[in-house]
C-alpha cells in the first residue's frame, strides 16, 4: 500500500445540464479552477445511449482489454470518483457509477462516455497539500495512481 495526507479545501457544488459529457466536464472545471486532488459525488440522470466501462473481457490478461456497457433508455446515476492529476498537470476523473433503471443497474467506470439526462449535480471536495498524480503504466496503459511522499 502506499498512501499520502492533505488537508481538506474548497467544495464546489455544481450542477451539469442535458447533453453534458460527465467526465468532461469534471475535468474542464478542475483545470479552470486548479482543482489537482479531489474527491467527487455525482447523483442525476444518465441519458440513453451512454457509455460505461464495466470490466477487463479476461480478466488479469495483457493487454488489458476493456468492456463497454451502452445504456438503453435513461437511468438513474450515483457516481464516486477522485480527481488527481497526470504528469502532465491535467486533472484525471477517476470515478465508478452505478446506474438504474427498471429493478435493473450496471455499475462501471463513466470515461467511455455518460451524457447527462436533463440534471446531474456533482459536489467536489477538494484535497489540499497532496502530491499525488496519475502516472502512465507502460504494461496495462492506465493512469496509476501514485500518491507521493
Amino acid at each position: 500500500m502506499k498512501s499520502a495526507s492533505g488537508t481538506a479545501g474548497r467544495t464546489f457544488v455544481l450542477r451539469l445540464e442535458d447533453g453534458e459529457v460527465l467526465h468532461e466536464q469534471i475535468e474542464i472545471f478542475a483545470l479552470e479552477n486548479s482543482i489537482s486532488s479531489a474527491s467527487v459525488l455525482a447523483v442525476g440522470g444518465a441519458d440513453d445511449g451512454s457509455r460505461l466501462i464495466v470490466g477487463p473481457k479476461d480478466g488479469r490478461s495483457s493487454p488489458v482489454e476493456p468492456m463497454s456497457h451502452v445504456l438503453e433508455g435513461v437511468h438513474e446515476l450515483s457516481g464516486i470518483g477522485t480527481i488527481f492529476s497526470d504528469e502532465d498537470g491535467n486533472p484525471l476523473l477517476h470515478m465508478h457509477a452505478s446506474c438504474g433503471r427498471d429493478g435493473r443497474a450496471v455499475t462501471g467506470c463513466v470515461r467511455a462516455g455518460v451524457r447527462v439526462w436533463l440534471i446531474m449535480e456533482v459536489m467536489i471536495h477538494e484535497v489540499i497539500d497532496i502530491t499525488a498524480v496519475r502516472v502512465r503504466d507502460p504494461v496495462n496503459g492506465f493512469a496509476l495512481l501514485q500518491p507521493g511522499e
